[in-house]
């Protein structure tokens, strides 16, 4: 690890999904070799820091994030020889790896779960949440009304007993109970172990919710079809989970000097996520919101038409000046448009009749904001939402399987829904990494996951894109290469900053001034808007078209034209 810096002020992540990342081994999914052959890529590409989606040993009920076996490396994407040596390769090429670490819940066939099934005195039973369900005549019922992440109970019976156990997301992903300081211990030796092979740090999954409402009374609100409510308040950012933490900070992450990334999803506010990430009293490095996932309206869109879709700009700087606003003193931020369990950016905010244009515009917004930015792979070439033509299509993913069954039952033709899940479900992040135009976008000599998306014979993939030297992908290494660069990092982290003409319903731009002073300008829109620009123009660094349309302080800005300017 002599060549990983100590610091984290100068990182750019990359966030890698690895079931359809690369496959090494020739058996049609993504692996810990097909990782490594790509870490000079990454290299060269100018990100430092990897975070990589679940490794552990999974049924894959839920791509990984349902863990059977903490201590030993999936079969599908290798050996725990093969992990080592992964760290092994990206420290010697002066890349940092932070893993997924699932915290909230295990796989049910995790041996943890497994004795708690056939032993209810054991200790393992005290690991989750196991509960009596209510008597109503002959039937029994779960132990309350509350709705999880999935669309379906939170409960689960355990066979014909009366014994019910807790889950927010899948059924074979039960919950555990950090409020058992055996099982805190547990993830504590687990987290050890992993520092002890040379991680770097840790993506913690699902953060949020470890805290429950111990008292597991009835959720108040308006119930569904089946008489279930969705109350987050009732197992997200609760204040015991401060406490959990704190205790995790104390014996792990501060001594170990390790970079904590944690998930805490939508609905916390800037103030509540500095109780976790404050620099002098919080308990983790950055926190992962997804305030600027959605704001073009996608989610829950089954009754909107695809024209309807669009791009909230003035939303998009608004929550990105909150976070800053509340944060840049006091905290470190992650920066990010997407990962795995969203839909692609391009195809929620730019448009792939102008894909060039629209990647570059969204990567240089996202690039030289406040904090560290983070890019999910492929979209460094450009990659876009899937164009599968039926909702089985989507259905490796169990989320999105669960809800077209609820889509049906209310009465939503295919068609309907396969063109929403085009633009909403989280399926379309999970298509195979588009290396080459061969066979399967040069994924591997065969696929076994996801569908690969056909526009890799379009261009959109890694090695025509590293010939043309206009290209997506070399605009992303160079513009990488300039916000790396001392001054201009510098400036981003700590000089000031200040959205420009804040109300354009069109223009997302910002500015900073410290070591240096520059600004971003990018228009989020399809069509010429024109923007005001009053500040005098030095020196023109990225740009995505070629010439400037300047005249009287005016920009003449083309869909989705940006820019990165000296003032």
């Amino acid at each position: 690890m002599d060549n990983v810096n100590n610091s984290f002020d100068d990182c750019v992540g990359y966030i890698i999904y690895p079931e359809t990342f690369k496959d090494g081994n020739g058996d049609g999914v993504g692996d810990i070799p097909g990782i490594i052959s790509k870490l000079d890529y990454l290299r060269d590409l100018g990100v430092n820091l990897l975070w990589i989606c679940p490794l552990f040993k999974s049924p894959m009920d839920d791509n990984g994030y349902d863990v059977s076996d903490y201590l030993t490396i999936n079969p599908l994407y290798g050996t725990n020889e093969d992990f080592k040596n992964l760290l092994e390769e990206a420290h010697k090429r002066g890349l940092r790896v932070v893993i997924d670490f699932v915290l909230n819940h295990t796989s049910d066939e995790h041996p943890w779960f497994q004795k708690a099934l056939q032993d209810p005195s054991c200790k393992e039973r005290g690991y989750y949440f196991f509960r009596r369900g209510k008597k109503e005549g002959d039937r029994i019922l779960p132990p309350n009304n509350w709705k999880g992440f999935f669309a379906t109970s939170v409960w689960k019976q355990v066979g014909d007993s009366e014994d019910f156990y807790f889950h927010l997301f899948s059924e074979k992903m039960p919950d555990v109970n950090w409020a058992n300081p055996e099982l805190r211990e547990e993830y504590f030796k687990i987290a050890h172990h992993y520092l002890d092979l040379g991680v770097d740090g840790f993506r913690l999954d699902a953060l949020a919710h470890l805290a429950k409402d111990q008292s597991f009374e009835d959720a108040q609100g308006q119930c569904d079809e089946h008489g279930l409510v969705f109350d987050t308040s009732k197992y997200s950012n609760r204040p015991e989970l401060y406490d959990y933490l704190r205790e995790f900070k104390n014996k792990v992450f501060a001594p170990r000097h390790c970079l904590t990334l944690g998930e805490v999803g939508g609905g916390v506010s800037p103030e509540e996520a500095l109780k976790l990430s404050d620099r002098e009293r919080g308990v983790i490095n950055m926190v992962f919101n997804f305030d600027t996932a959605w704001c073009n309206g996608a989610f829950g869109s089954i009754d909107r038409k695809d024209e309807d879709i669009k791009t909230d700009v003035i939303a998009l700087k608004r929550n990105f000046l909150r976070w800053y606003e509340a944060c840049h003193d006091r905290a470190d931020m992650p920066v990010y448009w997407c990962n795995h369990d969203h839909p692609r950016v391009l195809s929620q905010y730019g448009d792939t009749r102008y894909r060039d244009e629209s990647a570059k515009a969204l990567f240089t917004i996202l690039l030289f904001l406040y904090g560290t930015p983070f890019i999910y792979n492929g979209d460094e070439i450009g990659m876009s939402n899937a164009d599968y033509d039926k909702p089985e299509d989507f259905f490796r993913d169990v989320s999105t399987k669960n809800e077209v069954a609820a889509l049906r039952a209310n009465g939503y033709d295919d068609e309907t829904i396969t063109r929403y899940l085009r633009r909403a479900s989280r399926a379309n992040a999970r298509t195979p990494m588009q290396w080459e135009n061969a066979p399967f976008a040069g994924f591997g000599p065969c696929n076994n996951v996801n569908k690969v998306n056909e526009n890799y014979k379009q261009g959109v993939n890694v090695l025509d894109q590293m010939k043309d030297p206009w290209s997506i992908l070399n605009f992303f290494q160079y513009a990488i290469m300039k916000r790396r660069e001392p001054a201009i990092n510098d400036t981003v982290l700590h000089g000031s900053f200040s959205i420009l003409d804040f109300n354009h319903p069109d223009v997302f731009a910002y500015s900073h001034d410290g070591k240096e002073h520059f600004a971003v300008i990018a228009n989020l829109r399809p069509y010429q808007v024109y923007f005001g620009f009053y500040n005098h123009p030095q020196d023109v660094v990225l740009h995505n078209y070629g010439d400037v349309l300047l005249n009287d302080h005016v920009f003449t800005l083309r869909p989705f034209e940006c820019f990165l300017i000296k003032i």
